[in-house]
């Protein structure tokens, strides 16, 4: 089972979705985004999104997609280094999540139990933002 999350700004979680583990990234990405209130200006994602599809989409909503582009691509799309760097946010979000043991270890049997458990996680670290 793999874990996708979606991060505002200040790389606080919005959304999480789980998938198979032999899935692609690509697949979690309409759940990710199904909230269509809360369109990005920007994403920023790694190279398991880069698709064409995605970068369309992003595009439809009014978003940039900061996506950097696979090797094995032909046309290769740059990203802005500067803005692509505050990625590191939610690097640091995932980082904060796996510090709590339940989910670092995965002691949870089914995929609901284990994606509570990833929810109650994303709490935490909301309720330590606000106050």
């Amino acid at each position: 089972t793999k874990v996708h999350l979606r991060a505002n700004a200040d790389g606080l979680p919005i959304g999480a979705v789980l998938t198979p583990g032999e899935a692609h990234d690509v697949t979690a990405y309409p759940d990710l985004m199904a909230a269509r209130d809360s369109d990005p200006g920007v994403m920023l994602a790694d190279k398991g999104y880069d698709s064409d599809a995605i970068r369309q989409d992003l595009r439809d909503r009014g978003a940039t997609p900061e996506i950097p582009t696979k090797r094995n691509r032909k046309a290769q799309h740059s990203v802005d280094k500067p803005l692509y760097a505050l990625r590191a946010r939610i690097e640091c979000f995932i980082g904060n999540l796996k510090n709590q043991r339940r989910i670092a270890t995965r002691y949870d049997h089914t995929a609901s139990s284990f994606l509570g458990f990833v929810l109650l996680g994303c709490i935490r670290i909301w309720a330590r933002f606000v106050h």
